[in-house]
C-alpha cells in the first residue's frame, strides 16, 4: 500500500506538470518567464481567496496600503499568484502566512511584487521541507539567495525569513 507521506508528493507533481501543460501563457508554446495579460484583483478579492484556502497574511505596520512599505497589501496583485498561494497550501498541507504582496518597498521589474507576481510567504519547516523536497534547485540568485522551481515553473528564494515567490502561472490549479 502506496503510504500518504508517499503519495501526496507524488500528486503535487503531477498538478504542478499539468500546469505547465495547461496554465495560459506557458507550456510547450511558450516559456514560463513570457509575459501575458492577467487578471488584477483588490486587496478584499485577494483576501477572501486566501482565507478561503486556509492562508494567512500579516503586517509588520497592521496596515494593507499599497503606498506603505510596512503594510502588506494584495492591491492589483494578479489572478494567477493569489491562486498560486492557494495551490501551494492546498498542495503541502503547510501553514502558509503571507508577509509581503503588492506594497512599495520590493525590488522592481516586470515580475515584482509592485505588478503583482510576487508573495512573500514566512518560512516554515514545513515549508522549507516540501521545496527542498519537490522542488528543482536551480542556483543562486543574483543576490546569492538559493533558488527552486517547481514543476510548473513559480520560483521559490530563499531570502533567510522568507520565501520570495514569483508566480508565472498558478501553479496548477
Amino acid at each position: 500500500m502506496v503510504s500518504r507521506m508517499t503519495l501526496r508528493p507524488v500528486l503535487t507533481v503531477l498538478a504542478l506538470v499539468l500546469g505547465v501543460l495547461f496554465a495560459p501563457g506557458v507550456g510547450v508554446v511558450s516559456g514560463a518567464t513570457d509575459a501575458f495579460a492577467v487578471s488584477k484583483l483588490t486587496h478584499s478579492q485577494a483576501t477572501a481567496r486566501f482565507s478561503s484556502s486556509g492562508v494567512t497574511w500579516s503586517s509588520s505596520g497592521g496596515c494593507s496600503n499599497r503606498n506603505v512599505s510596512t503594510c502588506t497589501s494584495f492591491d492589483q496583485v494578479n489572478l494567477p499568484t493569489a491562486q498560486g498561494a492557494q495551490t501551494l497550501k492546498s498542495a503541502t498541507g503547510c501553514a502558509l502566512n503571507i508577509t509581503g504582496g503588492t506594497e512599495t518597498g520590493h525590488a522592481s521589474g516586470t515580475y515584482s511584487h509592485w505588478n503583482g507576481y510576487k508573495l512573500d510567504i514566512g518560512k516554515t519547516t514545513c515549508l522549507t521541507n516540501y521545496v527542498h523536497g519537490v522542488f528543482s534547485y536551480i542556483g543562486l540568485r543574483g543576490d546569492g539567495a538559493p533558488q527552486y522551481q517547481s514543476g510548473s515553473g513559480n520560483v521559490y528564494a530563499d531570502e533567510g525569513s522568507h520565501w520570495d515567490v514569483t508566480y508565472y502561472n498558478c501553479g496548477g490549479c
